[in-house]
């Protein structure tokens, strides 16, 4: 099976592009430049890539400006000299969130490349579009983005709240196929899973006023007082950065008001994305009892990031961005077995069990701190580590991907069921 997959990969690295680099990877990658890609894969779909880049940098996403129109008509005249160049008749893409510089390059690629594909398959990575469009615009825009994105052959989605965006387009297929990762702790159960143990009986000894020996002390990374939250994302308003910072505030002060031994960090990681952000938090540190407890990473990745995921003992991730959908940061932090202090937003809380614990509510650092202290001694990271392996592995993920891409080549059923290709936690 033929796809043209009209989405771009990092830089600049986001968890949409991210997710497209390994869908092409697993996929056997472009065969524009290798031919014959698809045979190194099981699934037997051939990728033909327009890398649709028009941001160089975070900063530049959402920017409205004339030369990303002509570099879109660029990529729109690549996608079609593939669709005749290689026999390419299915067209992949990804549709905008709700901001109206991104709907007006869905309108351009739906109403140049529609019409030479035979059938168009959407993936949906943000969520929120369907009550934007009924809420924030006037109706012409509705008007325009049903006509150019209404009916798809078929609609994939990342979870159930996301249904509504595509079922607002009425596309003939909705398949839901969960985000997918390569473990990046395989060796979880042998090497970071003792050591986590041991960090937690340690806390739990000093909360009982018994110090650790020597070679405890040693054995559990020679700071089992600390309690390192780690914070990894854009550092945004919205993504939850301040509410993050807040309730680690909050939960220090709530600790040493008790005399306990033990003191949290907040290990923060990832780009500043406006300068008005990169103010505020630059006027926070100006506080010196608030900076010793931050300490800000800058952007990481490949190894430095495993390292600090490794070292983390908590992930914090209290956001609440408007297209928020199913974070990949979340699901490296159950890879690597992290409790996580996360929000009841949008799609999130189908990524948990029943009565998780770290789940909070939006804005609300007085609940954050309530959840840091809690789960100091939890071993819920434990559990998460498995819904990771169940519903977040690479090879699900794929294989998910590759049964709804051919699901568009069967029949049509009249009324046909919208069974989940990954299985999901039940919210």
């Amino acid at each position: 099976m033929k796809v043209l997959i009209f989405a771009h990969v990092p830089p600049p690295h986001h968890g949409q592009s991210y997710m497209v680099q390994l869908m092409l990877q697993g996929f056997g990658g472009d065969c524009r430049k290798n031919t014959g890609a698809a045979a190194t894969s099981p699934y037997q779909i051939e990728c033909y890539h327009v890398d649709a880049r028009v941001s160089k940098k975070l900063e530049d996403i959402g920017d409205m400006r004339f030369g990303k129109i002509f570099l879109m008509l660029g990529f729109c005249a690549q996608a079609i000299w593939c669709r005749f160049r290689y026999g390419v008749d299915n067209l992949y893409f990804i549709p905008a969130p709700g901001k109206r510089s991104a709907l007006y390059r869905d309108w351009l690629v739906m109403f140049v490349c529609r019409p030479f594909f035979k059938r168009i398959i959407l993936h949906w990575h943000a969520a929120g579009l369907a009550k934007w469009l009924e809420t924030s615009v006037q109706i012409r825009w509705r008007a325009i983005t049903y006509r150019a994105l209404k009916a798809a052959d078929l609609c994939i989605v990342l979870s159930n709240y996301n249904r509504a965006d595509a079922e607002k387009l009425l596309p003939q297929r909705i398949r839901i196929v969960g985000n997918g990762i390569m473990d990046p702790c395989p060796g979880y159960s042998r090497d970071l899973r003792p050591r986590r143990q041991l960090r937690r009986e340690l806390r739990a000894k000093l909360l009982a006023g018994q110090p650790p020996s020597a070679e405890e002390h040693a054995q559990a990374g020679g700071d089992p007082e600390v309690f390192h939250v780690l914070y990894l994302a854009h550092c945004m308003r919205e993504k939850g950065l301040f509410d993050a910072i807040a309730g680690v505030e909050l939960a220090s002060q709530k600790l040493a008001a008790q005399a306990s031994p033990i003191r949290i960090q907040l290990n923060i990681a990832g780009n500043f994305a406006t300068a008005e952000d990169t103010a505020l938090f630059d006027r926070l540190l100006q506080k010196p009892e608030r900076a010793a407890r931050l300490n800000y990473l800058g952007f990481v990745g490949g190894e430095k990031k495993i390292q600090e995921l490794r070292h983390a003992d908590l992930f914090c991730f209290p956001t609440f961005y408007q297209n928020e959908n199913q974070p990949v940061n979340l699901i490296e932090a159950m890879a690597f077995g992290l409790p996580i202090v996360t929000t009841r937003w949008r799609s999130l809380p189908e990524m948990f069990p029943p009565k998780y614990p770290g789940l909070v509510e939006i804005r609300s650092p007085e609940k954050i701190a309530d959840a840091l202290i809690g789960l100091l001694n939890s071993d819920a990271g434990e559990n998460l580590r498995k819904i990771f392996e169940r519903d977040f592995a690479m090879a699900s993920h794929l294989a998910g991907l590759a049964a709804a891409f051919r699901s568009i080549e069967q029949p049509l059923v009249e009324n046909p069921s919208v069974p989940s290709l990954h299985p999901q936690s039940a919210p």
